[in-house]
């Protein structure tokens, strides 16, 4: 008994002998690959037996430009293996590189002793402020103008940024050992309850398998119908609108005022139909992403003004005064023109729909930026770029949407309440289709709404790269 307790406590204080033994090569890397992504900095994981574990990067074009010369190649080979077999002890390590780059190895450390290291880079500092000489020294056959281009397009980053990163990733890495490490020991400890916990959870997860292919079969059979009615409507429907046309026309006699404004009615309704039946289409299209951006260079004050023209009359039949504002110096948009002209029709007479008489709805257009350059957070805040962009805005002092509500007013067929839709009319997708196109032109909308006050729809698209 007192045998087995120490055996039992042998093992629960057991040291970690080798990294590769408590760390997975493939969560090691996925680590690493997700602070690539966020950074654009290169990670190597090596043990402290010298096995690389994972190897994250992407060759840079002034290496290679490098490894095309004889003595540039033997220079970056040389300068590779001192990096690698560097072993900091207990603070990371920064190791120039004769390209003016930099290399951050840092230590991981387990229990009191060294388990491996991490190599950050070659990355160029943010407070270097050019190549060094040794650059355009280190082979006669070095064109500088070359190396000075691929030199300026090397990841960059401070190095008190890149000291918090490194912090960072060693960090996660060692809270993946210890977690590796408490993994191996509960096994060692009870291997008969981890294999009954993964029965279970493969059981669950097969099972969950099979109702995400389930529902993933009814969403395509949902778009494959409504594709196939909606295309199906619109041809009789075509014939429908032709012959009321030409009923108007008197192609089959003259009408008196009553068939007169029975046929009126009847070609109304017929083109609400056919605007329901092209929006679903349109849907169809963005979630097969099967619709083509034809893009061209579009001038915002007569995009809005064209918008202005074809909202006016339901505007007036309202009572609803509508402004359009375009700022001096807005540039043009770089957008397919009639999709961007969906995009306001939808936004513009949705705002004339919910505005009461005496109220009004501003159309307005200005510069701006649109950010660019990766996913949201810390990487973002870093290494965003931002680009000219137009901002457009459609403001109404109307009825306002719940703010419990805001978060899918952009999903398909979703409408706000049932009451509101009986009284205004609309199937849904009109939003949907707003937030879909505006995705696909790499814009960005927003939207703020107070109930009882109104609401603004803010959508940023970017700008021609001249005013061209």
């Amino acid at each position: 008994m007192i045998q087995d307790e120490t055996s039992a406590a042998d093992i629960l204080m057991g040291d970690v002998v080798r990294l590769e033994d408590v760390l997975s090569r493939d969560s090691v890397t996925s680590v690493s690959k997700s602070f690539f992504s966020l950074f654009g900095l290169p990670v190597r994981v090596i043990s402290h037996e010298g096995d690389l574990l994972a190897d994250v990067h992407r060759d840079q074009p002034l290496c290679n430009y490098l490894n095309t010369l004889v003595d540039g190649a033997q220079q970056c080979a040389a300068t590779v293996s001192t990096v690698r077999d560097i072993e900091p002890r207990g603070e990371a390590i920064v190791h120039p590189c004769f390209t003016g780059a930099a290399y951050r190895i840092v230590p991981l450390v387990y229990q009191g002793r060294p388990i491996g290291r991490f190599i950050v880079g070659p990355y160029v500092p943010a407070e270097a402020n050019g190549p060094p000489a040794s650059l355009t020294s280190v082979d006669g056959a070095v064109d500088p103008n070359t190396a000075r281009g691929h030199y300026d397009r090397m990841p960059r980053v401070r190095e008190e940024i890149a000291d918090q990163l490194c912090n960072h990733l060693k960090g996660v890495i060692e809270l993946l050992v210890f977690s590796g490490h408490r993994a191996q020991l509960a096994s060692t400890m009870q291997v008969a309850s981890v294999r009954e916990n993964y029965r279970e959870l493969a059981e669950k997860n097969e099972a969950l398998k099979q109702s995400y292919e389930e529902l993933k079969q009814l969403d395509k059979l949902k778009s494959t119908f409504l594709a196939t009615v909606s295309h199906e409507l619109r041809t009789p429907l075509t014939s429908i609108i032709g012959y009321t046309e030409m009923l108007e026309s008197g192609a089959a006699g003259a009408l008196n005022g009553g068939q007169t404004e029975f046929l009126q009615t009847i070609r109304g309704k017929a083109d609400e139909l056919l605007g329901l039946i092209s929006s679903l289409l349109d849907l169809g299209r963005l979630e097969a992403k099967t619709l083509e951006l034809d893009h061209e260079a579009v001038d915002a004050r007569a995009l809005l003004s064209a918008i202005g023209s074809t909202i006016v009359p339901a505007a007036n039949r309202r009572n609803v005064t509508l402004d359009i504002e375009v700022a001096e110096g807005t540039p043009k948009i770089w957008g397919d023109a009639v999709r961007l002209r969906q995009i306001l029709l939808n936004l513009a007479d949705n705002a004339v729909k919910f505005t009461d008489a005496g109220g009004t709805v501003t159309l307005s257009a200005m510069a701006g930026e649109l950010q660019t350059g990766g996913p949201a957070g810390l990487g973002t805040a870093l290494f965003a770029t931002t680009r000219p962009a137009v901002v457009l805005t459609v403001q109404d002092n109307g009825i306002g949407i719940d703010e419990g509500k805001l978060a899918r007013i952009f999903d398909a067929f979703y409408q706000v309440d049932g009451g509101t839709t009986r009284a205004h009319g609309g199937a849904g997708l009109g939003l949907s289709i707003v937030k879909q196109l505006v995705d696909g032109h790499e814009g960005k909308i927003e939207v703020t709404s107070t109930l009882g006050q109104g609401t603004l729809f803010t959508v940023t698209l970017p700008a021609t790269d001249d005013d061209a």
